[in-house]
């Protein structure tokens, strides 16, 4: 029999955000860095943050954005966020960073460059469009890092600029105006720090990283001449050089446009912090500093770049969790998405569980009547209906079989928290007894929770049930 859904209410001090001054914001140089927190993990450990200690730990060497002091102040300056100790910096409370990966292109400049291409090539600049948008929450207490995709055709409201897509505030007013885009849209939560980066940096990243294995869905092909963008993968596991590697991230050009791109991210930010932390990664950090430090902008001090980059690395990854900003298509998804039209509401929950801000009110873990997506692996849909009929006799009625996902089979299921309830993704792995908790968002897109089978399940199927199907 389901059970009663009762709600709780929680309360978190906001802090006030202050307006931003409308400037132009003028750099020098950067790159694209997708997955700072994987690379952040080893680049600022052991011998890289004994380089980084010989320059003063107060000290901004990679900021290259003039902030006027309107726009200093959108940034929490009010509480310090690492300490110096006798060994390494160590965070002292929970920091929320906004990274913003950014895309120029030669038509996109106010001034044409000297010499014509031909075509609309990608500019070493951070004077442009926001095309990754992600908020890091760094949380020592929690021991847990969070990561929080913003799609870039958000549809939310911008000082002085009425209601437009979120990625055009870093061009209207820089990092600073973009903090307080996504502090009003996130129900006030306090920004400490930005780090903006070019997406031709990907290549360099992934190529001093040694590449990273992912597992490709279907096969991806596109041709846009007019950018010499040339997208040509191919379904199954590969290992990406970096090149190929921003194919597979630039690649949106599906039913889910932007949304789909933004799980792809997530399924290569977990392949990339896998390649980050292995050993053979620390022979690799002078080429990745090197990358670093001629391309970012951010206003971290070496003190926190080091803090934040002790405390990756002991973070234990399934205590890495993906959460994507709560909201629908402005069509429904049918055809190709305009905009990503948030929902404020379920905003609010998420940030007062995950951000710790705010007023919000979700359903306890022994609510039944969540939104549940099956997905399996299997030439047979019976699994996932053995599934089913097992979640609707433990009283969850709200189940539905989504469809059979394009990739390798799983070992291992996984339950995922979709809106980031994992709570109730806890309950559910208590009554099946198997399979492993995650908070990302690749999953079903419209659930609360997505279920995907792995052969974890068919073993654990009675032999009447096996009869209905004969492989996996």
């Amino acid at each position: 029999m389901p059970v009663q859904r009762t709600y709780r209410k929680r309360r978190v001090v906001r802090r006030p955000t202050r307006p931003v001054r409308r400037k132009k914001v003028k750099v020098k140089r950067g790159n694209l860095l997708w997955l700072w927190l994987g690379f952040t993990a080893v680049a600022m450990s052991s011998a890289a943050a004994g380089a980084m200690l010989a320059v003063s730990l107060a000290s901004t060497p990679l900021l290259q954005s003039e902030l006027t002091p309107d726009e200093k102040s959108v940034f929490n300056q009010e509480e310090t966020i690492s300490s110096n100790t006798m060994h390494l910096p160590e965070l002292t409370r929970p920091v929320n960073i906004l990274f913003l990966g950014i895309k120029v292109l030669t038509s996109d400049l106010d001034k044409p460059p000297e010499v014509d291409l031909g075509y609309h090539a990608l500019v070493n600049s951070l004077e442009g469009l926001s095309d990754t948008m992600l908020l890091l929450r760094f949380d020592p207490d929690g021991e847990k890092v969070k990561v929080l995709s913003m799609p870039r055709d958000t549809k939310t409201r911008i000082e002085k600029h009425g209601k437009i897509k979120l990625n055009a505030a870093n061009y209207f007013g820089g990092p600073a105006l973009t903090a307080k885009a996504v502090s009003d849209l996130l129900d006030d939560v306090a920004i400490d720090r930005y780090i903006r980066v070019n997406v031709q940096g990907v290549e360099k990243l992934v190529d001093a990283l040694g590449g990273v294995t992912v597992y490709i869905p279907k096969d991806m092909k596109y041709t846009d001449h007019s950018q010499h963008l040339y997208i040509n993968l191919k379904k199954g596991r590969q290992h990406l050089d970096g090149n190929k590697a921003m194919q597979f991230l630039r690649f949106r050009y599906d039913k889910y446009g932007d949304i789909g791109r933004v799980q792809r991210q997530q399924m290569l930010m977990r392949a990339l912090v896998e390649q980050a932390l292995k050993p053979s990664t620390i022979a690799r950090i002078p080429q990745i500093l090197s990358v670093i430090q001629s391309h970012i902008d951010t206003n971290l001090s070496i003190e926190e770049l080091v803090a934040l980059g002790g405390f990756a690395t002991k973070t234990k990854r399934a205590n890495v969790q993906m959460l994507m900003l709560p909201g629908r298509f402005s069509n429904d998804g049918k055809k190709q998405a305009s905009y990503w039209l948030p929902n404020h509401r379920r905003i609010q929950e998420m940030v007062a569980q995950h951000f710790g801000q705010g007023y919000g009110y979700y359903s306890n873990a022994n609510s039944t009547s969540l939104r549940i997506a099956i997905q399996y692996t299997t030439d047979s849909s019976q699994v996932a209906k053995a599934m089913l009929r097992n979640l609707n006799r433990g009283g969850y009625q709200n189940v539905r079989i989504d469809q059979k996902l394009s990739r390798e089979p799983l070992r291992t299921t996984r339950i995922i928290a979709q809106q980031g309830d994992d709570e109730s993704a806890g309950t559910i792995r208590n009554y099946l007894g198997f399979g492993e908790v995650r908070v990302e968002s690749t999953g079903a897109l419209s659930s609360d929770i997505t279920i995907q089978l792995g052969q974890d399940w068919l073993q654990k199927l009675d032999s009447q049930e096996k009869d209905r199907f004969s492989s996996f």
